[in-house]
């Protein structure tokens, strides 16, 4: 989702301008780059609502192979991500960004025909699990072209800029993905989706074609197993806080559906309001304040959002809940990240960075099959008790690594 895309490689001078671009050019050239992220995360969103419901209801299955659908994706997006950065670097952004546009379509592809296979519900779950897969492959390989493309066009001293609107597309797309799901599901059907889905996937790969590509970034290939050991503590502090939007993402309409509540869909755009916002607004607090405290307000956000969702007694409460945990989880990503770069040296932060956001995809794929098998002992309510504990751990092993810096700075 997004986030998983940021490891900076900086631009051949070729490619930065020498004097200063007129900032229109700018915002030009961004909008122009993450438009492909935000066609990405749609054809992501536009399902991510209605496909639990419709393997646990339609189809018959139970909850725990629900989740497993959704974590099929964020799975695959695991398993691919070191190769979508070895082909940003061997054929370029541009090339990228296309193939997984290709792969969004035969995501879209195997949607339309689970939905028509429906009648046959294994050959329809295997169908479903099979464009799950390939939707993983496309978000890896257009988020990580995308923002390198980005950068390559306007220039590394706007890669903070880059960074930030591609996450806003990256969440902007599943907020607007998640009612506009819903709704296609209501008026035309399943099948709707997958089509939908198809086609905007289609639009960027016409879109994607004709644009200017950047010269292939050259550079020493990092492998992130060596810087991996150091930025663990941090991965695992971010994965503890993933939990939360992964269940969220996966539960949250069969949650409402289990207490006969309308709306579930705009939970998850509240989610991904609220997130965008606190991304807008308190971004800069990283660096005025620093990433561990940053990290364990936003965990406690996260943590008292989640437990909302737990003891929420009408929707409206449950609205809260959801709004508060995308409020809290915005900052988690980068106020870690920023710490567990700053423990390499600068030739090796790409590879921390990219080791550390391997944490973000495993908790996505684990958080479904896990969470639907609490659902099965104990409800959909219990879901978000669990995920608040893991975001309270989070805020402990935040302090713990907060602490032993402040200890290794003491001078003695």
């Amino acid at each position: 989702m997004s986030d998983d895309a940021l490891r900076p490689t900086p631009p051949p001078a070729a490619v930065t301008p020498a004097g200063k671009p007129p900032e229109g050019k700018v915002i030009s050239q961004i909008l122009s780059t993450v438009v492909f992220t935000f066609l990405a995360y749609l054809t992501i969103g536009i399902p991510l609502a209605v496909l639990p419901g419709y393997v646990h209801l339609d189809l018959g299955y139970s909850s725990f192979v629900a989740g497993l659908s959704i974590s099929v994706q964020y799975l695959s997006t695991f398993i691919t991500r070191a190769q979508a950065g070895r082909m940003v670097d061997t054929i370029g952004p541009k090339k990228t960004v296309i193939r997984g546009m290709l792969a969004c379509i035969a995501s879209g592809a195997f949607l339309v025909l689970a939905a028509w296979a429906v009648q046959l519900p294994w050959l329809s779950l295997c169908m479903i699990l099979v464009s799950r897969f390939f939707l993983g492959i496309g978000e890896s390989l257009v988020g990580t072209g995308a923002i390198i493309w980005g950068i390559g066009r306007i220039g590394a001293n706007h890669t903070a800029r880059m960074i930030s609107w591609n996450g806003i597309a990256t969440y902007g797309a599943l907020a607007i993905g998640a009612p506009l799901g819903v709704a296609l599901t209501q008026l035309f059907g399943f099948a709707a989706v997958g089509l939908t889905t198809l086609t905007l996937a289609l639009i960027g790969y016409l879109l994607a074609r004709p644009r200017a590509s950047v010269p292939v970034i050259r550079g020493e290939r990092l492998a992130f197993r060596l810087v991996l050991r150091r930025v663990l503590p941090y991965g695992l502090g971010l994965a503890l806080g993933t939990i939360g939007f992964g269940a969220i993402a996966t539960f949250i309409t069969l949650y409402y559906a289990s207490h006969q509540w309308s709306n579930a869909a705009f939970s998850l755009t509240l989610f991904g309001s609220f997130f965008i916002g606190s991304r807008l607004l308190f971004a800069n607090t990283i660096t005025r304040f620093g990433g561990f405290r940053v990290a364990i307000v936003s965990f406690l956000v996260e943590a008292v959002g989640l437990l909302i969702l737990w003891l929420a007694a009408s929707p409206e409460v449950a609205m809260v809940g959801a709004s508060l945990a995308g409020f809290g989880f915005a900052l988690v990503f980068p106020s870690l990240g920023v710490e567990a770069v700053g423990l390499v040296p600068a030739p090796n932060r790409g590879a921390a960075l990219g080791a550390y956001s391997v944490f973000l995809d495993l908790a996505l794929g684990i958080t479904g099959p896990l969470a639907g098998l609490i659902v099965g002992q104990f409800g959909y309510d219990d879901v978000f008790l669990f995920a608040a504990i893991g975001a309270l751990c989070a805020v402990a092993l935040t302090l713990s690594l907060y602490r032993r810096e402040r200890l290794t700075q003491t001078p003695v």
